[in-house]
């Protein structure tokens, strides 16, 4: 089913003066929907950035970065070295409450008077070592984010462009030119080049890349890696399978399968979100229409296939009930639901024809999953995340699902379509 509500906004009167497409109109569309969904207040709590304090105030010396919530301490953080895909999230979120001040035009809008830019710089330390010398595969796209960030309030900050443009090299040296695609995980059998749907948004690292050394070999890279997902990663009907391998000689595709997600045929919903804010971001610096029209096919099957109750399934294909857990309810996964919610708002802020629905539907499902996984106790800002179904670890904090929470709320500050 549908979500709920999605397509049931009445059309605003819009000026007479004001052409469809122009910034104004737009400007008039994304204000009558913000009146009409509410925004969750959860995203202002003052209880983010007391969170995101103490967290830091926590982080292990020599330094470790948060992924998820331990089973075995509900609700408390599980530190990780250095060298994991996640540990990126936790800095980049303190530049993102940087960003809030700078929205917000006080240093403690956010209810805590510190300097979130010096603590954000601070926690990316650990990180820059980490070029030419990680396990992460392409990975290192999400670890170059706080470096990415840096560069917007710094552009001459050499130790950002250096790591950047390190983290870039890694994953262009992982492009498989056979087959079309840079190699996702790593694996004993080189002549197998194992891909997987998340590696969409670890693309973007090669443009900020290219924008600084006007490299673009790396955005061709980019491209082919994404042509080559739409011919093989997408079913027909818009959903994706989560890992595909090919044949580093030929590029024939040789399995499709699921490593996360419910089974082959299933369609992991965090997976879909990747998608979904791959392809928009894709769209966003190449202004190639394919991308667009990719990143609203993959948008279209993950809205049609949330349940009525408008939760986010760790998968849409997952059966209902699960024994498993506790309750005998499919888990859902607060992560995919934030990281969808990005994708869905930028998807809105580049497709003028549908520009209302996308945002709509990205603020109900932020409706939802707030209500659903706020925990004020917790270390984490929220609950229900589904790292990985398949080896038991769900019900947890995601340190990406709260990045993705926090974030989402600034992009709806800087669209007016919340406030301070």
């Amino acid at each position: 089913m549908a979500i709920k509500g999605l397509h049931s906004l009445p059309t605003p009167s819009l000026p007479a003066m004001a052409p469809i497409g122009t910034v104004s109109t737009m400007f008039i569309l994304l204000n009558f929907i913000s009146q009409a969904i509410a925004v969750p207040s959860e995203l202002y709590s003052p209880l983010v950035p007391q969170k995101l304090l103490r967290t830091f105030n926590s982080l292990p010396k020599p330094i470790q970065y948060p992924q998820y919530t331990d089973s075995s301490r509900p609700g408390k953080w599980a530190f990780f070295v250095p060298d994991t895909w996640t540990s990126a999230f936790f800095p980049t979120t303190l530049y993102e409450m940087d960003r809030r001040r700078t929205l917000c035009k006080t240093l403690n809008a956010s209810g805590v008077d510190v300097d979130w830019l010096q603590l954000g710089r601070s926690a990316s330390q650990g990180l820059v070592s980490l070029p030419g010398h990680n396990t992460q595969g392409h990975d290192v796209g999400f670890l170059s984010f706080p470096f990415v960030e840096e560069l917007k309030r710094n552009p001459g900050n050499q130790t950002a462009i250096n790591t950047v443009n390190g983290f870039a090299r890694d994953l262009a040296k992982r492009f498989i030119p056979a087959a079309g695609v840079t190699r996702s995980w790593d694996n004993d059998n080189q002549t197998v080049v194992r891909v997987i749907i998340d590696n969409m948004m670890n693309l973007d690292v090669l443009f900020s890349s290219a924008e600084l050394t006007g490299n673009q070999t790396l955005v061709q890279i980019a491209k082919t890696h994404a042509d080559t997902t739409i011919k093989n990663h997408i079913r027909a009907d818009g959903s994706t399978w989560h890992v595909v391998e090919y044949d580093a000689d030929t590029g024939a595709v040789l399995s499709k399968h699921t490593a996360q997600g419910f089974s082959d045929d299933s369609t992991w919903s965090r997976g879909q979100a990747w998608g979904i804010y791959g392809y928009a971001q894709m769209y966003s610096r190449t202004g190639n229409p394919t991308y667009l029209e990719t990143s609203r096919r993959l948008a279209t099957y993950f809205l049609s296939h949330i349940p009525s109750d408008g939760i986010v399934p760790w998968d849409f294909d997952a059966p209902l009930k699960d024994p498993k857990v506790p309750g005998g309810v499919r888990p859902a996964d607060s992560s995919a639901a934030t990281i969808a919610t990005n994708g869905l708002l930028l998807l809105g802020s580049l497709d003028e024809e549908d520009a209302d629905k996308w945002t709509s539907a990205a603020l109900e499902i932020l409706d939802h999953i707030t209500e659903l996984a706020w925990k004020p106790e917790w270390d984490s800002l929220l609950s229900n995340g589904t790292v990985n179904w398949p080896s038991n670890n769900y019900l947890t904090g995601t340190v990406y699902g709260d990045h993705y929470f926090v974030k989402v709320g600034n992009d709806l500050l800087e669209r007016g379509l919340a406030h301070c």
